[in-house]
């Protein structure tokens, strides 16, 4: 890297949506978001004792009851769930898009006695920057709603599941875009984004964007743009790509009312029986065809509109 490369890193840039930031619905935007100032300011947002205390052990429990050893963080952030994870005993690898938030992320673990094992890595070319195969993937933190194509949807979790280990699991969450698009935004700010005099609202929502502003004691104000991705739509798409379970959870709890929840945990794990699809059996000569290989055609042949996504995950709300 550059010494200037490395110095404009370092510099604190204001975020950049052009004259009409509603038009901006471009998933290599993410990576100019995360500006500066405003991961410097995420920590408080999220507020990391309150996190804890609201979401328990529930990621630690799921991953332990699958005999989970090796867990790729692929939204590692500022590090709160990889420095969980591995104070409770995982062996972790943080990878994510924003120099920004990995750096932070670093420190943040360093502080607490810890050193992360980061990699900068797109989740589109997720397998040429990460070596190895890993028991759990995690994808938190409503981050896969930064892709706003599908076919770079498909192709990130056909990453994702390559990454897997025989019998793998993902585990991905997402913000309750249905209720928002459905009903309107209401949250308990509660689970998610828990820090004290912050707000985190959205400022414009269609069927193709919600831009959320998040606002902060001292003035400051950051945006996000992402895609209002609908709950049965994320678990066709896990499905499609190889997934075989997918079991969906509302703030952590496995019977919900639909429109309850602020945030949907999805749980999709990656075996292979009878029942896996045509493009993963095995090849004439003995091979298997990998997901992330198929996932470009299996795009152009099935290009599926969330809109009209009517099939639901294995277990739904009771």
């Amino acid at each position: 890297m550059s010494i200037s490369t490395e110095t404009s890193l370092l510099e604190y840039r204001q975020q950049s949506y052009g004259d009409d930031p509603t038009a901006v619905r471009d998933t290599d935007k993410y990576t100019d978001e995360y500006v500066r100032g405003f991961v410097e300011k995420w920590d408080d947002l999220i507020d990391w004792d309150q996190r804890s205390e609201t979401e328990g052990s529930f990621f630690i429990e799921e991953l332990r009851k699958r005999g989970v050893k090796r867990v790729l963080d692929v939204a590692t952030g500022t590090g709160f769930h990889s420095v969980r994870l591995i104070e409770a005993g995982f062996e972790v690898v943080s990878a994510d898009g924003s120099p920004y938030m990995l750096a932070k992320a670093f420190e943040n673990a360093r502080r607490r006695g810890h050193v992360l094992r980061t990699i900068q890595a797109d989740w589109r070319w997720l397998n040429r920057d990460v070596i190895g195969r890993f028991d759990a993937v995690i994808c938190l933190g409503n981050s896969f709603t930064h892709l706003f194509n599908e076919r770079d949807r498909r192709k990130a979790l056909a990453e994702f599941y390559s990454a897997l280990k025989h019998n793998g699991v993902l585990i991905l969450d997402q913000r309750n875009y249905d209720a928002i698009l459905d009903h309107g935004f209401d949250s308990k700010h509660k689970f998610y984004y828990c820090g004290e005099q912050i707000s985190a609202l959205p400022e414009h929502v269609d069927d193709g964007l919600a831009r959320f502003c998040y606002s902060f004691p001292d003035g400051s104000k950051y945006h996000l743009n992402m895609f209002p991705l609908r709950k049965h739509y994320a678990c066709e798409l896990m499905q499609q790509v190889g997934f075989q379970r997918v079991d969906t959870f509302g703030d952590f709890q496995e019977t919900y009312h639909e429109p309850d929840p602020d945030f949907f945990i999805h749980v999709a794990e990656k075996c292979y029986d009878s029942l896996v699809p045509e493009a993963l059996q095995a090849k004439p000569d003995g091979g298997h065809v990998d997901a992330a290989e198929n996932v470009a055609e299996h795009t152009d042949e099935s290009n599926t509109d969330q809109s009209n996504t009517d099939q639901s995950c294995r277990k739904d709300a009771r």
